[in-house]
């Protein structure tokens, strides 16, 4: 059925510098004036790779955990632990890109509506309903035997 890829891990973080140091300017206290940006700034953090081991030397993530979701979780919870502990810090979010596509066709993930379900343009048949996938075959057999739905018929049934 569905099956969920996470990439591009981050976190955000939220600061609303008060000072120079703030922003890492440091030692100018004493010799400049700041003026602090009218709002909240906004930045991504990215975690380093799994596999990277040192300068120019790297390995597929999945060499280094068998979780590959779950080690990179956990770095930017790590992360986001250590931005929390800052005074200018006023937020602090992980987040991460997820993609869905079939197990079957590798297509991107994608479901009839209720709108679509009632419209016969959309419907495979008129046993179709919402939530039903509609990339292949297979998805959506699946899916019928999973909530007790007859399956399709086949080409040239019931004519």
């Amino acid at each position: 059925m569905k099956v969920t890829h996470r990439d591009e891990w981050r976190v955000l973080v939220t600061i609303k510098p008060r000072r120079p140091a703030d922003l890492g300017l440091t030692g100018l206290d004493d010799l400049a004036e700041f003026i602090a940006p009218p709002g909240p700034i906004t930045i991504a953090v990215l975690p380093r790779r799994l596999g990277k081991l040192s300068a120019g030397m790297s390995v597929p993530d999945d060499m280094m955990s068998r979780d590959v979701d779950g080690a990179y979780r956990q770095r930017c919870d790590e992360i986001a632990a250590e931005l929390r502990n800052r005074p200018q810090v006023a937020e602090v979010t992980v987040q991460c890109t997820e993609t869905h596509t079939c197990s079957y066709c590798w297509l991107r993930w994608e479901v009839l509506t209720a709108e679509q379900a009632l419209d016969p343009a959309y419907r495979q048949d008129e046993r179709s309903v919402a939530g039903e996938p509609v990339c292949c075959d297979k998805a959506i057999a699946e899916f019928r035997t999973e909530h007790g739905i007859p399956q399709l018929a086949e080409a040239g049934e019931g004519a």
